[in-house]
């Protein structure tokens, strides 16, 4: 195994998750609400309710941090080696999964397991296994 030196940026990802920790401390603090994107936006498509300013802000933030850091000259594009009908897929399957799972990997992750939740524990190991088995299936046992 080798690591790409030129992508391995420590001090961006930590910045990146004391960024991530203070946001979701700041929403449940201070809203009462869990961080889990899953959540936040799948409240936005349900029954019309009084809390969609909060729902939008969130979710503009995610979208507008990395315009942000586009504009400020940050490379930003992941180089992904699929192609649109495995991006289909593959997102239909996390959205699947994370509805068996009453949360996605922010929920969990995140805000579950530092609140000592058992089930995100479970969750969360349950994604990362699946992630690396699915990395090791695709790389070593289909030659991608």
């Amino acid at each position: 195994m080798s690591i790409d030196m030129a992508s391995f940026t420590p001090g961006w990802s930590l910045t990146g998750g004391l960024v991530i920790g203070a946001a979701a401390a700041v929403l449940v603090l201070f809203n009462g609400r869990i961080a889990g994107i899953s959540g936040i936006l799948g409240g936005l498509l349900g029954k019309p309710r009084n809390d969609a300013g909060w729902r939008i802000a969130f979710l503009a933030g995610l979208v507008g941090a990395p315009v942000l850091a586009s504009l400020l000259g940050q490379s930003i594009a992941p180089d992904i080696q699929a192609g649109w009908g495995e991006i289909l897929i593959a997102g239909l399957l996390v959205g699947a999964g994370t509805r068996y799972a009453s949360g996605c990997t922010s929920g969990h992750g995140v805000c579950g397991i530092s609140r000592g939740s058992v089930r995100s524990l479970v969750a969360t190991a349950t994604f990362m296994a699946s992630g690396f088995l699915t990395v090791f299936v695709t790389r070593h046992l289909l030659g991608g």
